[in-house]
């Protein structure tokens, strides 16, 4: 039987509920410690999050407003039948807590998630409730990410997205057979592939939510899915569905207390965070830098290097698109370059159209490590 707290305050129910959290790797595995979630000393997570389309890098207050859940998704501390603790917040109790630290310049917005209580309307009730709450008698107008849970009406949807800066929907993994070894109580085409459409085309087809941004993560390696599914349903989620990104996050082990018959064991724990890495990597290539998904290099079986950068062992496979003339080659073509990413390139770019030429590193700031793995691939 799980625990039950009885009558616990405000602040016991966020310090359970914000705890959840910690178990949502996504974008954690950078080494700059300003790329980090962290935890606050009253407990509470905050989350680094760089928003979709402008890049900027703010910082989220983070949290479940319930961890009650009728799924069994084996990868989740929260699925059914654990023996956890298990409370609820009620949409005043976060609003007050969030305006606190809002106001007091702790954090820029608010990202709510829950656990499926009852049904996934219900919950979702709540959830729309707190937006409703912070949009409409509190006038708060900064940035808010709801979660859509699976299983979703059309209706609830809708009423997130006439009040949420981001909506998102996790597809978890890549297939409808990986999804299978990871949730049992979810249907992938109805629960959650027709609302991701359904938002994608409410986002690109209406014309009050097409300001509305939209994202969805993967648990990666928690089912048998390789980095090649992985890319080809990033790149189609960008191209054909219009998402602004995609997250992965590292599989942890354990937490759902049972092994996955999917579970990519040939990782280990540290093996799983860097491929989490590569595939941030990857995401970069096909969203900023032109490349196609067939051109993401991976290994015999699909997978990436866990030793290198995908853009390094691209440009180790193709030595005939090298050397790059630094004062005649295009953004796309310099971006292909190892060591060059969108701020150097932007400068080359930016010189060359006052009419100079690129005759040293020194001319456009390139230095050390970078200067290193750029040089052979580069004509001045």
């Amino acid at each position: 039987m799980s625990a039950i707290i009885h009558t616990p305050n405000v602040t016991d129910k966020l310090t359970i509920l914000s705890q959840g959290s910690q178990y949502d790797l996504a974008c954690a595995c950078s080494t700059g410690k300003d790329d980090r979630r962290y935890r606050s000393g009253d407990g509470k997570w905050v989350y680094p999050v760089t928003l979709p389309g402008s890049g900027e890098r703010r910082y989220l207050f983070k949290t479940l407003i319930s961890n009650v859940c009728v799924n069994d998704c084996g990868y989740c501390p929260f699925r059914v039948g654990r023996d956890t603790r298990r409370c609820t917040v009620e949409p005043e109790e976060l609003v007050r807590i969030f305006l606190e630290y809002y106001r007091a310049g702790r954090v820029m917005g608010l990202f709510v998630s829950s656990g499926i209580a009852g049904t996934a309307d219900r919950s979702m009730e709540r959830i729309n409730a707190i937006a409703s709450i912070l949009r409409r008698r509190e006038r708060f107008r900064g940035y808010l990410h709801l979660k859509v849970l699976p299983g979703a009406s059309d209706a609830a949807i809708e009423e997130a997205m006439g009040l949420a800066s981001t909506v998102s929907i996790n597809l978890e993994t890549a297939g409808e057979g990986n999804f299978a070894r990871l949730c049992t109580d979810k249907r992938y085409e109805q629960d959650v592939i027709r609302p991701l459409r359904f938002i994608s085309d409410m986002r690109l087809g209406r014309e009050g939510y097409r300001g509305v941004k939209q994202t969805t993560q993967f648990v990666v390696g928690a089912s048998n899915e390789t980095d090649r599914d992985l890319v080809n349903y990033t790149y189609g989620l960008y191209k054909k569905l219009g998402l602004d990104r995609v997250y992965f996050s590292a599989y942890q082990r354990g937490l759902g207390s049972r092994t996955l018959p999917g579970e990519c064991s040939r990782y280990t724990d540290d093996q799983l965070l860097t491929r989490e890495h590569r595939l941030y990597q990857v995401d970069w290539l096909l969203r900023k830098y032109g490349f196609s998904a067939d051109e993401i290099p991976v290994d015999d079986v699909g997978n990436l290097s866990l030793e290198a950068d995908p853009k390094a062992v691209w440009a180790e496979r193709h030595p005939d698109f090298f050397p790059v003339d630094i004062n005649c080659a295009d953004r796309l073509e310099l971006l292909r370059v190892p060591g060059l990413g969108e701020i150097t390139v932007g400068r080359i770019l930016e010189r060359r159209a006052r009419g100079g030429k690129v005759r040293s590193w020194e001319d456009v700031g390139v230095k050390g490590g970078l200067r290193t793995k750029a040089a052979p691939y580069v004509k001045l």
